[in-house]
């Protein structure tokens, strides 16, 4: 008798049984380690919404979930590693709102950037701050926007690099609001706030989470937020249509995408635990603890909203007239 390979012993397994081949494959993933690869360096704001998520993925399927880090070339170098894998959900990718933004940065990309990751789901959605050094003179954004205005030239903004979301986020608030200000590109957002809290830089625009340990220590203050409600953690903090800037709607997140290829079954896999996890207790109180919105968008909605966030992108580079890399 010839010999079956096992895949068609499980195919026929589960066709006598009645059971569809994608059913088995969702029951049986994940079957080893999951790698969640994280294209920026340890400590930053998609580094610690990950490897918090990883924790509770861990706990929830009995498989380890853990993350690496391959920093590098705006987050390239690990978007790269993970296109290049096998598409069997082994190998994921974590990235925020950088990701659009990479079409508009880079002239070309070693990855085809429409096919071959495919969006898992979003989560941990993050207003943008407009952040100044606790003894700045400027106590709220309109202070700042009338200061620069009447002022041209004089103020300067800080960022982890040319093409990351916090400067195409803070070039969507000058077109908004009518801010007049420089840019100041770091080697990293960590730099970039260090700056800030040194004097060299006026202000910068962050994701929450990237700032709330400075903001609970005393050490900088949030003008506005983006969203359509203040943070509960931050109450005293008014949004940007508050603040006079109605039109600024920047909101960054977390999220995770897979190789092309990867079995419908294992992404519904993948979702449902990441919707199970943001809705428990304590991803709830993480994410509010670092003035996030807990919240999950899988499949198609997390898809629209990625297209939603490029327009917006090449909108803000085809004003700014950068040349790409």
């Amino acid at each position: 008798m010839n010999r079956m390979h096992l895949s068609s012993i499980l195919w026929l397994a589960c066709a006598c049984a009645g059971t569809p081949v994608g059913a088995f494959a969702q029951a049986s993933y994940p079957a080893k380690p999951v790698k969640i690869v994280v294209p920026y360096p340890p400590g930053g704001a998609v580094d610690q919404v990950t490897r918090r998520i990883a924790q509770k993925l861990t706990e929830q399927t009995g498989q380890s979930f853990f993350v690496e880090n391959k920093a590098g070339a705006t987050g390239t170098i690990g978007a790269s590693l993970v296109a290049r894998s096998p598409g069997d959900g082994y190998t994921l990718l974590a990235n925020d709102t950088t990701y659009s933004i990479l079409p508009q940065v880079f002239k070309k990309l070693p990855w085809d950037h429409a096919t071959d990751l495919v969006p898992v789901a979003g989560f941990n959605f993050a207003p943008t701050a407009v952040v100044v050094a606790s003894g700045s003179p400027f106590r709220t954004l309109a202070d700042l926007i009338a200061y620069s205005r009447s002022h041209p030239g004089k103020l300067n903004y800080g960022t982890g690099g040319a093409g990351t979301m916090p400067h195409f986020a803070t070039e969507a608030l000058k077109t908004a609001s009518g801010l007049n200000a420089t840019h100041v590109p770091y080697k990293g957002a960590g730099e970039a706030t260090m700056a800030l809290l040194g004097g060299s830089i006026d202000f910068q625009i962050a994701s929450t989470p990237g700032v709330m340990g400075q903001v609970h220590g005393g050490k900088v203050r949030l003008l506005a937020v983006s969203g359509e409600q203040r943070l509960n953690s931050l109450p005293e903090v008014p949004t940007f249509a508050q603040a006079g800037s109605p039109g600024y709607k920047v909101v960054n997140f977390t999220g995770l995408w897979a190789p092309r290829g990867t079995p419908e079954a294992v992404l519904q896999v993948l979702r449902k635990n990441i919707e199970q996890a943001m809705a428990s207790n304590d991803m709830q109180a993480f994410a509010q603890e670092l003035g996030a919105v807990p919240n999950a968008l899988s499949g198609k909605a997390f898809a629209e909203k990625l297209k939603s966030d490029a327009l917006l992108w090449e909108s803000v580079a085809g004003k700014l007239g950068m040349d790409k890399q």
